[in-house]
């Protein structure tokens, strides 16, 4: 019984997207999205499926929320509490520790002014 289709050692075909000519084995299907296109291209014009066209096409879970979650019976103030160790390279007491200076820190509001013009 003979073949469907005759070989394609010698097949020369022109590429889709250049228009040059190239053997029919050297060019390749074009996908976009994952769907196949039936568009052949050569080597130069080929490009692979970009993975960010897939977007939406996948399920993405990323849930936020704690399963059980338990109040906070430590305070608001003490549970946001922030230590920052700091190491003056001051003078040193006769303990033999640092002397530390408390951190003090202040900010203001600043206030907005309204010029309306008619």
């Amino acid at each position: 019984m003979s073949e469907r289709f005759a070989s394609d050692k010698n097949a020369i075909a022109e590429c889709d997207v250049c228009g040059f000519r190239y053997k029919l084995r050297e060019l390749q299907t074009l996908i976009k999205k994952g769907k196949v296109t039936n568009i052949l291209a050569c080597p130069t014009c080929w490009n692979e499926d970009q993975p960010q066209l897939k977007l939406g096409m996948y399920p993405v879970d990323d849930p936020q929320a704690i399963r059980n979650p338990r109040p906070d019976y430590a305070g608001y103030a003490q549970s946001r509490a922030q230590i920052i160790p700091i190491h003056s390279g001051g003078s040193v007491n006769p303990e033999g520790e640092e002397d530390i200076p408390p951190i003090i820190a202040a900010g203001f509001i600043g206030q907005v002014t309204v010029v309306i013009t008619s």
